[in-house]
């Protein structure tokens, strides 16, 4: 929502004030109040004309920076909100939930979260979705949901499948849990490599760190090797942990960014089982995108439906009838209600709830249609995002 006052009169002490609805502060929404006192500030503008534009816990102005000391902010807890900062270490650590609520930034490019630490196949997907952007790791998923929210970050890009080991479970359920909505997808190849410290040769190694679905990507060429497998978070932070304790019989799968990164020597390349390996991100924003009809599109939907004989299939044939093909579906339990009494009987049933994508715009009247239709008998019924679909090579 934007504020933009008059322009800036000759008393340094005037002052404006722009009343702002749906601040996002601490996971809630509630009205706030914004004031900006001139003071010291009004000498400076000199007069000038500014024109500010709220968007969420920061102000920006179109013609130089303002600095946070210019601002009080009237909120409850008396606390100032910050305009941020980017760490300026080369590899910053990744923002944890208690971090939120400081974190500053000050950059004009946009920047994206992503799970992990840096050379993490996570931020080669930001940086391949958003192309020189100012990737942000996040320690958890649902740091870079609430980073996203809280105004921290412009963007974030999340996996929710792979094509080996299939969907990321704890993405679907946050999607349902946060306000955001998917604006795009990008798909990246994952190449996975044998990385240890210099001199280290594979003969030396007795064990091998990365992600658990990493480990079990490389299965083969793991137990050709044998060693001992241990899981970690993640696959850039197996390479960082070897080259900062300076290991000489641990090894990491991971990308050869990472290698690039933590100085650390590629003993072998595509390591993986299985060349097809392919993991799909989502792009997340606070606001949708207008969808249209100029490409191809993806359209995410959840919905969840009454228990009875031939309810799914009378769900999906929205979509058949309409010629609307449908990409995937995945089913994951209400986390509010998992069960449900079954009428009739002493038992109770699991209550789902059902992701789908399909290959249409939300533009399209085809689609509005078969949603309407869905609608009619669909206890619960939510558009994820409409979305141009990723059609590049991997």
């Amino acid at each position: 929502m934007a504020a933009t006052p008059a322009a800036y009169g000759a008393s340094t002490s005037s002052t404006f004030e722009a009343t702002i609805s749906q601040i996002p502060i601490a996971g809630q929404t509630q009205s706030r109040t914004l004031r900006a006192f001139s003071g010291s500030f009004g000498d400076r503008c000199k007069r000038n004309s500014f024109r500010f534009s709220f968007e969420g816990n920061r102000l920006v102005k179109n013609s130089r920076k303002i600095r946070a000391q210019a601002f009080d902010l009237n909120l409850e807890d008396s606390q100032f909100f910050e305009i941020a900062s980017t760490d300026s270490q080369l590899h910053p650590r990744p923002l944890s939930t208690s971090d939120l609520t400081n974190s500053v930034r000050d950059s004009s490019r946009v920047r994206v979260a992503y799970q992990g630490v840096s050379g993490a196949y996570s931020e080669s997907a930001a940086e391949k979705a958003y192309p020189n952007c100012e990737a942000v790791p996040c320690d958890q998923f649902d740091t870079a949901f609430q980073a996203l929210e809280h105004w921290v970050v412009d963007r974030a890009v999340l996996p929710i499948e792979n094509s080996l080991g299939g969907s990321i479970h704890r993405n679907y359920d946050l999607l349902l849990r946060h306000r955001l909505h998917i604006v795009g997808e990008v798909q990246l190849a994952i190449r996975h490599c044998l990385l240890a410290n210099h001199g280290v040769r594979k003969e030396d190694l007795t064990r091998v760190l990365s992600h658990p679905q990493a480990l079990s990507q490389c299965e083969h060429t793991l137990t050709k090797l044998g060693v001992v497998r241990e899981a970690v978070d993640d696959t850039a932070g197996a390479a960082q942990f070897v080259s900062l304790h300076k290991l000489r019989d641990t090894g990491a799968v991971a990308s050869s960014s990472a290698a690039r990164i933590y100085n650390l020597n590629v003993l072998a390349q595509d390591i993986q089982d299985d060349s097809d390996n392919i993991t799909r991100f989502l792009m997340l924003a606070r606001e949708p995108i207008i969808p249209g009809t100029s490409r191809p599109f993806k359209t995410s939907i959840v919905f969840s439906l009454e228990e009875g004989p031939g309810m799914l299939f009378k769900a999906l044939a929205v979509f058949a009838m309409r010629n609307i093909n449908l990409t995937k579906i995945e089913s994951r339990p209400q986390r509010r209600q998992p069960l449900r009494p079954n009428d009739g009987n002493n038992g109770r049933y699991f209550d789902y709830l059902f992701y789908v994508d399909f290959e249409a715009s939300m533009a399209d009247p085809n689609s509005q249609n078969a949603l309407g239709h869905l609608k009619e008998f669909a206890t619960l019924l939510r558009v994820l995002g409409s979305y141009p679909m990723d059609i590049s090579a991997q």
